[in-house]
C-alpha cells in the first residue's frame, strides 16, 4: 500500500496552508479533523474513534498524533518519517483518569511550542473539548487561537489529481445509482436493494474499487421521502411510490455526490410538474455556476425557477466536496443558498442537490460539478429525468 498522490501534491498542498498559517500569526496548527490530515499528508485508517491529531509547523513537520496501534498506518499511508509519526501509549486509551491529550501535551511542550501562537479547530467532530481540556492543561503558556477551517477553505480549490480522482469517483457513483435504478422493483425489500448498491460502491470498476462513502447511502420511499434523510430499513417498496435516491462513489476518500428519482408506476401529474422544475432549477445552476460568481447568485438562479412553478425549497442547494470520512461528505466552506456573499473559485467541486421534501412524498435531483474556467462540468453522467418503472 501507498499513499495515494505523489509527495509533491501533498507537499504543495503543506505550503498553502503554511502560507494562511504565517498570513495569521500562527506557529503551529492543531487538526482534528481525518478529512483534513488525510488531506494534508494522506494517512488513511479507521482510527478516528479514539483521539487522533495532527500538528502542523511551519518548516518541520507535520506530525502525526495517535494511538500506537494505528501508527503503522502512518507509515505505509504517508510520506512522513519515523520522527514524523508520533504514537501514544495504549494504556492512554479510554481512560477515565487520564487522557492521551496529557500525553500528547507533554510531546508538544518539548518538541518547542510551549509558549506558541497554536491554532485549533473548535468545530470538529473529533477533536472533543475532553481533549481540548487536556491540552489546554498541559500547555498552560500556549496562546491558543481559533483556527476552524482554516484546512478546508484551502482545501476548496482542488489540483489535477484531486480532478481527475473525482472523475474517478463519478464513475463509480453512475455504477451505484444504475444499480439502484434496474433494483428498484415493487416487492423488493430497501435493505436488500442497498445491500447491492454499497457493494458496487466498494466494487467500483474493473480498473479501480471504490471506498466507502462518507455520507451512509441514502433510500427515501414513500412517506419517508417528506424528509432529507432517512435510513434504509427491511419494508418492501411499493407500487406507486416515488423513491429518491441520494447515492455516490468513493475514490481515495475523495467523494462525489449523486441523487436521482424512481417512481413505481404511472406518475402523478404533480410529479411530473415538480420534476420539470427541478430539472429546469439545475440547468439554471449550472448555467450560472462558474468562477468569481457569488454562490447568493447561483442560488438566485434556481430560486427564479422555483418562483415561477410556486414551488418553496427552504434548504440551501449545495455545498463544496472532496476529501471525507464519515459523518460527511462537505467541506463546510462553500454553500449555496440566499445572499451568500462568497465568491465561487475555479477549481471547486461542489455538490448541487435540489432535494423537495413534499407532504407525504420527495424527490431529489444532485450532481456534482467541477468549476471550470468558463463555466462548470458535470462530474457524472446519468440521465436526470425521473426514472418510471411500469409495476
Amino acid at each position: 500500500m501507498a499513499p495515494a498522490f505523489l509527495k509533491a501534491e501533498y507537499d504543495e498542498r503543506l505550503r498553502r496552508v503554511r502560507e494562511v498559517m504565517r498570513a495569521r500569526g500562527l506557529d503551529a496548527l492543531i487538526l482534528g479533523d481525518p478529512s483534513n490530515i488525510n488531506w494534508l499528508c494522506g494517512y488513511d485508517a479507521w482510527s478516528f474513534y479514539t483521539p487522533q491529531m495532527m500538528l502542523v509547523d511551519l518548516d518541520r513537520g507535520p506530525f502525526w498524533l495517535g494511538r500506537e496501534m494505528d501508527a503503522g498506518a502512518a507509515r505505509f499511508t504517508t510520506y512522513l518519517t519515523p520522527e514524523q509519526i508520533i504514537p501514544y501509549p495504549e494504556t492512554l486509551v479510554q481512560r477515565a483518569d487520564t487522557h492521551p491529550a496529557a500525553f500528547l501535551a507533554i510531546w508538544i511542550a518539548e518538541a518547542g511550542f510551549a509558549s506558541a501562537k497554536v491554532g485549533y479547530e473548535s468545530d470538529v467532530y473529533y477533536l472533543s473539548p475532553r481533549a481540548l481540556e487536556y491540552l489546554r492543561d498541559g500547555l498552560p503558556k500556549v496562546e491558543w487561537i481559533d483556527a476552524d477551517l482554516l484546512v478546508n477553505w484551502v482545501r476548496l480549490i482542488k489540483s489535477e489529481a484531486e480532478i481527475a480522482t473525482m472523475r474517478e469517483a463519478a464513475r463509480i457513483a453512475e455504477i451505484a445509482m444504475q444499480t439502484a435504478w434496474d433494483g428498484a422493483r415493487p416487492g423488493v425489500r430497501q435493505c436488500d436493494l442497498m445491500a447491492d448498491v454499497v457493494a458496487a460502491q466498494i466494487r467500483g470498476t474493473a480498473e479501480f474499487g471504490g471506498d466507502q462513502t462518507a455520507i451512509h447511502p441514502l433510500i427515501l420511499a414513500g412517506e419517508a421521502a417528506s424528509t432529507a434523510h432517512p435510513m434504509w430499513n427491511e419494508s418492501p417498496l411499493e407500487a406507486s411510490q416515488t423513491v429518491a435516491f441520494e447515492l455516490g462513489g468513493c475514490r481515495k476518500r475523495y467523494n462525489v455526490g449523486l441523487a436521482r428519482t424512481v417512481h413505481l408506476g404511472k406518475p402523478s401529474q404533480l410529479l411530473v410538474d415538480t420534476a420539470k422544475a427541478v430539472e429546469e432549477g439545475m440547468n439554471a445552476v449550472m448555467d450560472a455556476l462558474r468562477p468569481d460568481v457569488l454562490a447568493g447568485d447561483v442560488h438566485a438562479a434556481w430560486q427564479k425557477v422555483l418562483d415561477r412553478y410556486g414551488l418553496e425549497k427552504k434548504s440551501r442547494i449545495g455545498y463544496s466536496i472532496g476529501a471525507a470520512y464519515a459523518p460527511d461528505w462537505g467541506e463546510h466552506t462553500l454553500s449555496f443558498r440566499p445572499c451568500e456573499a462568497v465568491l465561487v473559485p475555479e477549481n471547486a467541486v461542489v455538490h448541487i442537490i435540489l432535494g423537495m421534501w413534499m407532504d407525504g412524498w420527495g424527490m431529489e435531483l444532485s450532481e456534482t460539478l467541477h468549476v471550470t474556467r468558463s463555466g462548470c462540468d458535470r462530474l457524472a453522467n446519468f440521465p436526470q429525468h425521473v426514472h418510471l418503472v411500469q409495476s
